[in-house]
């Protein structure tokens, strides 16, 4: 399972570098602190805060919430314990009110745990160039500090800057050599690239550094699905789960790799194993979206409604941004159908839904700054070019403003759609190349483009991407079908 902050062996030349390393700067760093402190009132809530920390850090977010809560309960103010409860939270309105209590509390730490909890935060608040100011200050404060570079390049990796992410999680490894979780980020980073045998080689070296925890073979799994391997890759996955029977990204792994080899029945029931297993609303959450995406890739489209329905049922009382994320996930499920006028009321209702939740302005912000994209696919979907150009105009400035990647990502595409529907198919193909690469919708509509501009074989490949782009992407639900038939006539 991949760990973002909202999961990485090119590292035996590093250390070699580091070892012979002389000069100035190196006599620096060695005078620097040695590690990141953990400010807490007690030793108790201090030790109950790392193991809980150790057990997020291997992807176990559910069992380590419980040693952050008794954390907390030790010591009310431990800001690094709230934030371990945000990043475990299992509904927003959790996540939302632990980050607003670390937050408050940043002024009674270090100034390195100051850093940690700011530039988290500036991510939330879609302030990326306060987030990376904030984690290159503790960088440099924290040179040999194995957690600042693994958060920097986590940064740089959810940026899609993948060649800075790997700089950054070698540092970090000349720093930790058995830091487990950079081996993790740092395999998918090579997988993202393309380096396949990298990150193979990545994984297995994860794998061995705790063999007996379940997210090591999960990471495997992914990237056995990733190349087609997908009964190998049920295997593995099934390895994760006789290491934590409640490693919920497992069952989610192998019902995917059920709907890839054809099986969506048998997906559903996989994910049902996880509905029933399920020790949070979140996790129930989480089968039911799951199950939702297998009725896509069959063009079930009431019944992935229904699902979807069912999600807003489990949430949590009173937490309104879910249920807005939920009414947007059933527009955007109603705009693939075909079914725009729905699309456009779910939408709507999702925009009051999260204008009405207790969450920070700056995320109201860009929610209304993504309704803006929301529009202009309502407004393409159903002919009207006028507005989807004016609200695709108004979306790429406010993107363009933001400096938010996914935003750029989205307006680009969202250009080439315009393009696409236009005719300008050299105008289409160049915004889809600015467009998410690691999104099959972006690829396919990119093959889509350059079969208009007459280039067969760059149509070709970018289909084929999309068409074996077996991910754990949900986008690909409502486009491999298309794909593979496309593939076909190329």
């Amino acid at each position: 399972m991949m760990r973002l902050q909202h999961r990485a062996v090119r590292w035996l030349p590093l250390l070699v570098a580091a070892a012979v390393a002389g000069g100035p700067a190196a006599a620096e760093e060695a005078k620097a602190p040695a590690k990141i402190p953990v400010t807490a009132k007690s030793d108790e809530a201090r030790t109950l805060y790392l193991q809980g920390r150790d057990l997020a850090e291997k992807l176990r977010g559910t069992d380590a919430r419980g040693y952050f809560e008794k954390a907390v309960a030790k010591d009310a103010d431990f800001a690094l314990a709230h934030l371990g409860l945000a990043n475990t939270a299992p509904s927003n309105k959790a996540f939302f009110d632990a980050l607003d209590q670390a937050v408050a509390l940043a002024g009674k730490v270090s100034e390195p745990e100051r850093h940690m909890i700011l530039g988290f935060n500036a991510g939330v608040r879609s302030d990326p160039a306060q987030q990376q100011a904030h984690y290159e200050k503790l960088v440099a404060a924290y040179p040999r500090d194995e957690r600042a570079f693994n958060l920097l390049g986590t940064y740089h990796f959810g940026r899609q800057e993948y060649e800075q992410a790997i700089a950054a999680y070698e540092k970090a490894l000349a720093a930790a050599p058995g830091f487990s979780p950079v081996y993790n980020q740092l395999g998918y980073a090579y997988r993202f690239l393309g380096r396949y045998d990298e990150a193979e080689k990545t994984f297995k070296k994860y794998t061995e550094l705790i063999p007996d925890d379940p997210n090591p073979h999960d990471s495997y799994a992914e990237l056995l699905m990733k190349r087609g391997r997908f009964d190998e890759s049920i295997r593995s996955y099934e390895r994760a789960l006789q290491a934590d029977p409640n490693f919920v990204a497992s069952y989610v792994g192998i019902g995917v790799n059920q709907i890839y080899l054809g099986q969506p029945a048998k997906a559903r029931e996989t994910f049902a194993r996880l509905e029933k297993a399920a020790r949070t609303s979140g996790e129930r959450r989480q089968a039911l979206a799951n199950a939702a995406r297998s009725y896509v890739h069959e063009g079930a489209w009431d019944e992935a409604l229904a699902s979807i329905g069912k999600m807003s049922a489990a949430a949590e009382a009173g937490d309104k941004a879910t249920l807005a994320g939920d009414a947007s996930f059933m527009g955007n499920v109603l705009l693939e159908a075909g079914r725009a006028d729905e699309a456009a009321a779910k939408f709507a209702r999702g925009r009051e839904l999260m204008k009405e939740a207790d969450v920070p302005a700056e995320v109201k912000a860009a929610a209304e700054r993504n309704y803006l994209a929301s529009e202009a696919r309502l407004a393409l979907a159903k002919g009207d070019l006028a507005t989807a150009r004016a609200r695709a105009l108004a979306y790429a400035e406010a993107a363009a403003e933001r400096k938010v990647p996914f935003e750029v990502r989205q307006s680009h595409e969202i250009a080439g759609l315009l393009a696409l529907q236009a005719k300008d198919y050299a105008k289409a193909a160049a915004e889809l190349e600015q467009a998410n690469q690691q999104d099959p919708r972006v690829l396919f509509h990119k093959a889509r483009a350059y079969q208009g501009k007459g280039d067969a074989a760059a149509a070709k490949e970018a289909c084929r991407q999309a068409a074996e782009n077996h991910t754990l992407a949900f986008n690909n639900a409502y486009v491999r079908d298309k794909a593979r038939k496309l593939l076909a006539t190329l």
